[in-house]
């Protein structure tokens, strides 16, 4: 493992335990082994290690929602899949939602400069396959992109208030990592119940 791997690593790690806010880069360099002053060498401060992270996950899950957008398969393989590939990578990378809330607010820049690449997730084929599956009896009339919205917002929004949804259930941390394995299939099984004919 690269030194650069290493603290990609660590950081995963110390900003899932402490968040943005709470993490040291003191914290994170003794996680990979190294001293401070080779992680500045690497990443001059917080922000750009955490951008680092950030391009680095979302460049591995781009292309995984892309493939699934593009396939030839079915509709409700289509959201079955997605939910799925979604939650595991979340479930990886935890801190990633409450950032890109944080960054839409603070620094929209930097997020959308990911929209606005060849890598971004692009759902245009899904959205005319949808339309095609509403055409044909397959499913019910809905508009393609409040179904989208409909399926990114309740595999997203667990996540994103993950501190709120352990308070009002009364979770541990065990119980709601077990409820979010569950969601990658009851959340699929639950929106196509609730499309198809």
């Amino acid at each position: 493992m690269t030194t650069e791997e290493k603290i990609f690593e660590a950081a995963k790690i110390i900003f899932h335990k402490k968040g943005f806010a709470g993490a040291r880069m003191q914290e994170i360099a003794d996680e990979a082994g190294i001293n401070k002053a080779m992680l500045h060498y690497c990443f001059k401060n917080k922000q750009v290690l955490f951008e680092a992270v950030f391009k680095k996950a979302f460049g591995q899950l781009a292309p995984q929602i892309n493939q699934i957008f593009t396939s030839e398969k079915s509709l409700f393989d289509k959201i079955t899949d997605f939910t799925q590939n979604y939650i595991s990578f979340i479930i990886e990378n935890p801190f990633l939602p409450a950032f890109i809330i944080q960054e839409m607010n603070s620094n929209p820049e930097f997020v959308m400069s990911f929209m606005n690449t060849d890598n971004r997730p692009n759902p245009t084929i899904l959205i005319a396959q949808i339309e095609r599956e509403i055409k044909a009896g397959i499913i019910n009339p809905i508009p393609p992109k409040q179904l989208l919205l409909t399926i990114f917002s309740l595999t997203i929004f667990p996540f994103a208030a993950h501190m709120l949804v352990k308070s009002m259930l009364h979770l541990s941390p065990e119980e709601f990592l077990q409820m979010m394995e569950e969601r990658k299939t009851t959340i699929a099984q639950q929106i196509i119940n609730s499309i198809k004919k």
